[in-house]
């Protein structure tokens, strides 16, 4: 019996290291930076919140910047006139995958960018329609969300009632 328990108990250790934890911490736009923690009582939005937010955005927008930056060497390195259409033709999709992210990118960038103006001005945190507070934990998972979840609930459902 003793021998039938040790084998559970290897047999859960095993089966743990090959699992993800279950308190592993979504994936977050930016690694490294832990979610914030309110104290009880804090006041939505204030210093302690703006400056993780803003940190958030800054680490996301640089790590956006060198992704384009690395695209461009990859392209100028990668760039060769294949003889063979089909290797040609490849390349050409390789890039046009990577230039289509970049754009995608770009766009996220931009919307970084009004963030950070949001925040320049003591609107970021608050939804852009209705005007309350966003939450904490939505702002840690798209911290560029202009919406509150009721809003973005709205938004969705008529999206797809016009299409």
């Amino acid at each position: 019996m003793a021998a039938t328990k040790k084998a559970r108990s290897t047999t859960k250790k095993k089966a743990a290291a090959k699992t993800p934890a279950s308190n592993a911490s979504p994936a977050l736009p930016v690694e490294g930076i832990k979610p914030y923690q309110p104290k009880k009582g804090e006041e939505y939005m204030n210093d302690a919140q703006v400056e993780h937010f803003r940190n958030i955005l800054l680490a996301w927008k640089r790590e956006l910047m060198e992704e384009v930056d690395r695209t461009v060497g990859h392209m100028k390195e990668e760039a060769a006139n294949f003889a063979d259409p089909a290797d040609r033709a490849s390349q050409e999709e390789e890039f046009a995958l990577e230039l289509r992210t970049r754009d995608r990118e770009r766009k996220l960038i931009k919307k970084i960018d009004e963030s950070l103006e949001d925040i320049k001005t003591g609107d970021y945190g608050y939804c852009e329609q209705c005007g309350v507070e966003i939450g904490l934990s939505r702002l840690e998972a798209r911290p560029t969300a202009t919406l509150c979840f009721d809003c973005k609930t709205l938004q969705e459902i008529k999206e797809k009632q016009m299409a």
